[in-house]
């Protein structure tokens, strides 16, 4: 039988429910086959990242991807790559978390530039940015967490927003909660700090202790954000909720209110969890992701519900990403993703004096983790080879295991 015909398809020209073959090697892309059947939009922002002009159009409908071409069938057994290259599966996954990240905090740079000008404007694609985060949650069956991050060390009120609805997603999604959750959690967690755009930067910024004066402006920054998204009348109640009660625990020690268990909803007790812990990777007093998590257990214990801190740790791992490490063979090294093998994670290794650097996988190579170290421990050279200069963030991995 005759295979079906192919013609050349701009990038522009991708819809759902096309079937398209890659002008590509299966080694110079994420997909498992040349051919990709685009059932989300990831598939489609997927591809138009691969750097091609175009992809050959199989089938327009999704009604005609099975097909009885028995030459076609047989040309796909034999592109299946005999065994899979899980480092470049790696590089390619960490890449495009790391563009994610990056696109998705200069869009929500936006959203907060139109707030006050634009507010309609500025829902419209916030809405649009959380559309993009879930589908990137739900990409892969079983999403594991990537360190990102941007070039300064300062991590901004629009990074750590990001970093806190992927984690707080990654806690829904755990929890099995549904998918209007989902998007309150994300769009909560995306504007939770804007408030602290009306708090002078000389108290934003301040290195050292505030003074009471100063810690009372500060803590108004969920009152502050709560009118400015109020104001337009747009946002639902449930993310107003999050973005005022961001700061509040389960024992009512939080801010502004006070409030207790059960009057904290569920969507806003998993980003008040989820921004606890982001926020200590950040400031003057920064921790380690490992130590931050120990945080958690020793002195938070009581502010959190227990049931969804093990949930954080579950998702986090022994050694989160951003965990300083030295392994059994004597090297340091980073820790870049989560993985199913908890103990034995996906590392940036180096030796000690910060040559021979590398992407390792623990698992392959019986290599355990000896002890986690802090930075000061490092040498000039493995600190450069680290990048121990960059803030700490998180985003969803499309790695498959």
């Amino acid at each position: 039988m005759a295979k079906a015909a192919q013609r050349k398809l701009l990038l522009s020209e991708l819809q759902l429910g096309m079937r398209v073959k890659l002008p590509l090697s299966w080694t110079n892309h994420p997909f498992l086959f040349n051919r990709v059947d685009i059932s989300s939009p990831a598939h489609i922002e997927m591809i138009r990242g691969l750097g091609v002009p175009y992809v050959y159009l199989i089938s327009g409908s999704s009604d005609e991807l099975e097909s009885t071409d028995e030459e076609e069938n047989v040309e796909e057994i034999e592109e299946a790559p005999p065994e899979r290259d899980l480092k470049a599966d790696t590089r390619k996954a960490m890449r495009l978390s790391q563009k994610r990240f990056l696109e998705s905090v200069n869009q929500c740079r936006n959203v907060y530039g139109k707030v006050v000008s634009d507010p309609e404007g500025a829902y419209r694609l916030s809405a649009a940015l959380v559309e993009d985060l879930l589908s990137h949650l739900q990409e892969v069956e079983k999403p594991f967490l990537t360190l990102v991050g941007m070039d300064e060390k300062d991590v901004s009120v629009t990074q750590h927003g990001i970093s806190v609805a992927v984690l707080a997603m990654m806690i829904g999604q755990a929890l099995d909660l549904p998918a209007r959750d989902l998007r309150d959690i994300a769009l909560g967690s995306l504007f939770h700090d804007i408030g602290k755009l009306k708090v002078p930067d000389v108290i934003r910024r301040k290195r050292g202790a505030l003074t009471a004066h100063e810690a009372n402006y500060l803590q108004m920054h969920p009152n502050f954000g709560y009118d400015m998204l109020n104001r337009s009348g747009l946002f639902p109640k449930e993310v107003l909720n999050i973005v005022l009660h961001h700061h509040e625990f389960i024992d009512g020690s939080g801010f502004p209110d006070g409030l207790t268990g059960a009057k904290i909803p569920i969507t806003t007790q998993i980003v008040s969890l989820a921004n606890d812990y982001d926020q200590q990777l950040s400031g003057e007093q920064a921790s380690s992701p490992q130590v931050a998590l120990g945080y958690l257990f020793k002195n938070r214990a009581s502010k959190h519900a227990e049931s969804l801190i093990a949930v954080l740790v579950k998702i986090l791992g022994i050694y989160p990403p951003g965990t300083i490490v030295k392994l059994s063979d004597d090297t340091v090294a980073k820790v870049i993703m989560t993985t199913k093998e908890v103990s034995q994670p996906q590392v940036w290794a180096c030796k000690e004096d910060g040559s021979e650097a590398s992407l390792r996988f623990l698992s392959d190579e019986g290599v355990t983790v000896q002890k986690t170290i802090r930075a000061e421990e490092l040498t000039e050279g493995a600190i450069r080879t680290l990048q121990m200069d960059k803030g700490i963030s998180f985003y969803f991995s499309s790695f498959q295991a």
